[in-house]
């Protein structure tokens, strides 16, 4: 039982320590100065047609001058080409040249020659962004000395278990996200919303050690960044602003969401991170304490009161983090949150042991995890 305390404990402190983390990273809302940072906006897609006009509306939408972006869509092997439509602002279509066994990493590399600006931009085909998005970058990128700027993701939920056990999970990961940037230790980041320099990239020889890997286009290159003598923490900051939360859509079954956890999940051994490696043993062990307590109890091992204990402390520490960030996140109430976090360790066990021993379907394709 002391073991089991012990493990516990770390991982308490590790979580009250994100919540520290995300409490000192200050909310940005500055949109008054006048627009001067030019961007290109590099969208990978594979067989978006019904998403696609979505995001190219909500860029139609931005309040932002037409000539200070442009967007690149990359085609990565379509079934059907996409007929770019009519728009104010300049757009243009190109196919993926694939040379990695990472399909995105190799959309963004083959856009990158073609970018003019300054900066770049990431973000999903799936996803929407709001008016004032460019508009808060550059007032950002005009009052700081930065090279990449990581932005905040959130779902865009019915009234499911499936949805909001999703929206509870992507805000464990953004609260987890923000934090570690609020303590000097950040690690993660989400490309749907990621905005670096053209020359950090170029000086980063982009992609280049990584590439085995099929998903990681936006943590490796963070993490780069942050360890590279040129650039540095210093240069690469967490815009925690309601005026750029970029909205995307949850999963619709759960066999894909499983997927798209084990995608994500099977990137953490890879990482330059030795915080972020810690931090995922660390969720690990927190999550399966409590599985294991539960199978103590069941063989009478422990008495019930000792797993009651258990399971409020992570629950009652989770549920903090998760509260905060949900609150920046989104206008809607939590729902699900006890039964999203009696379910949640099972889940997160799975996905992780999967990830080191099995494969992971994605945009049609398997990849090994």
């Amino acid at each position: 039982m002391l073991f089991l305390i012990l493990i516990l404990s770390i991982y308490l402190a590790s979580i009250l320590l994100l919540i520290y983390g995300f409490t000192k990273v200050k909310n940005y809302d500055t949109i008054g100065l006048k627009p001067k940072t030019s961007f290109t906006i590099i969208v990978p897609f594979r067989n978006e047609a019904e998403n696609l006009p979505l995001l190219l509306e909500s860029f139609s939408k931005m309040n932002y001058p037409a000539d200070l972006f442009e967007v690149i869509l990359v085609d990565d092997d379509s079934d059907e080409k996409f007929q770019i439509p009519n728009s104010k602002f300049q757009i243009s279509i190109i196919d993926t040249i694939r040379i990695s066994n990472s399909p995105k990493k190799d959309a963004i590399t083959t856009a990158v020659p073609l970018v003019k600006t300054a900066w770049i931009i990431t973000t999903d085909a799936d996803c929407v962004v709001p008016e004032n998005w460019l508009s808060a970058l550059d007032n950002y990128i005009q009052t700081h000395k930065v090279a990449m700027l990581a932005g905040v993701v959130t779902y865009e939920c019915n009234n499911s278990f499936l949805h909001h056990f999703q929206q509870l999970d992507l805000a464990s990961l953004q609260g987890a996200t923000i934090g570690s940037f609020g303590i000097g230790k950040g690690f993660m980041c989400n490309g749907a919303n990621l905005a670096y320099t053209k020359s950090l990239f170029e000086e980063l020889n982009g992609f280049d050690g990584n590439n085995t890997i099929a998903s990681g286009d936006d943590v490796f290159l963070l993490q780069k960044a942050i360890q590279s003598r040129s650039f540095g923490a210093d240069k690469v900051h967490y815009l925690k602003s309601e005026k750029t939360i970029v909205s995307t859509k949850p999963l619709d079954d759960w066999k894909s969401l499983f997927h798209q956890r084990v995608r994500w999940a099977s990137k953490t051994s890879s990482y330059q991170s030795s915080f972020g490696k810690s931090l995922g043993l660390v969720v690990f062990a927190g999550n399966l304490i409590l599985v294991l307590s539960l199978g103590f109890w069941i063989m009478g091992n422990i008495p019930f009161l000792q797993l009651l204990f258990l399971s409020l402390s992570k629950f009652i520490i989770d549920s903090i983090l998760i509260y905060k960030t949900n609150r920046f996140l989104t206008q809607n109430k939590i729902r699900y949150l006890v039964l999203s976090n009696l379910f949640y360790p099972f889940f997160s066990l799975s996905v992780a042991l999967y990830a080191v021993f099995g494969k992971y379907e994605w945009k049609g394709r398997k990849f090994k995890a």
